[in-house]
């Protein structure tokens, strides 16, 4: 299928009143390849109203339940395009992701996602390298090759090892997936979960190897939360526990945490 601007949506999640908003908006908005653009929030307010007033944004309110899961779902079903992108507040797109994600579905013969590499910014700096991003490249380093992206052995064995692909840069192929496509039953894992149960599924898991995204890293971060709480171990093991026997997946889960604490800003790293 060739697909055209007019089938690709950025969903801006916006949540309160984050001073990363219109960073956020302005990036979707300033694509090369101009994509629709909507806003949904279960916390509609003035300041959310004001940015989508002055970039002519339509602002969609979840009214149900709410909750991440709920929320992410809310946003998928809201975009009336095969192709959604779940844009987080807090992130920043490349001008080219939209451009490089629609050439690359293109490619695929039933793409399920398409997600891309990234960088972090901390603290208004860009990390091109650490330890965590370091380890996630290592891990996606077979859906380099277009060739795999089809095959559910080496996807799974991907997903078996961490959570590797980054949420915000990723495509949801609406019509090809299974609705509604997260859980309520985990804080932190459940995008993890969701591409776990995709990873079953017949058809493509297309990596675009290039950093497309900035992933901002802060300390009102739902996973900076998690890890000061350590919440995050037991998720980790409950998705480790779908791949691997028990201390198979207890010891990946200790070498795997060891290099998320990067993610947690209270250390005081960036790594190199």
């Amino acid at each position: 299928m060739n697909y055209q601007n007019k089938e690709h949506t950025f969903v801006v999640c916006a949540y309160q009143e984050s001073s990363y908003l219109e960073a956020c908006i302005r990036s979707v908005m300033s694509q090369t390849v101009r994509s629709r653009v909507v806003i949904v929030t279960s916390t509609p307010n003035p300041y959310i109203q004001k940015i989508a007033d002055q970039y002519h944004i339509p602002i969609v309110v979840n009214t149900g339940k709410h909750g991440l899961a709920e929320d992410w779902n809310f946003a998928v079903k809201t975009a009336n395009t095969p192709l959604v992108t779940v844009a987080h507040q807090d992130d920043i797109y490349g001008r080219h992701y939209a451009e490089v994600i629609l050439r690359t579905a293109t490619k695929c013969s039933y793409p399920l996602i398409l997600f891309t590499d990234y960088y972090e910014l901390r603290e208004g700096k860009i990390v091109k390298n650490n330890r965590l991003l370091k380890v996630k490249r290592f891990m996606l380093n077979p859906l380099r090759f277009r060739l795999l992206w089809r095959n559910i052995w080496i996807r799974r064995r991907v997903l078996s090892m961490g959570s590797a692909i980054c949420c915000p840069s990723v495509t949801i192929v609406k019509n090809h997936v299974q609705l509604p496509i997260f859980k309520n039953n985990m804080k932190s894992n459940i995008d993890w979960q969701a591409w776990e149960e995709l990873s079953r599924e017949k058809g493509e898991f297309a990596y675009i190897s290039h950093p497309l995204i900035l992933h901002r890293i802060h300390g009102e971060s739902t996973t900076s939360q998690l890890l000061k709480k350590d919440q995050r171990k037991a998720e980790d093991l409950y998705m480790y526990r779908k791949f691997w026997p028990e201390w198979i997946a207890r010891m990946i889960e200790y070498f795997y945490q060891a290099a998320e604490k990067s993610n947690d800003i209270s250390q005081g790293t960036v790594g190199k």
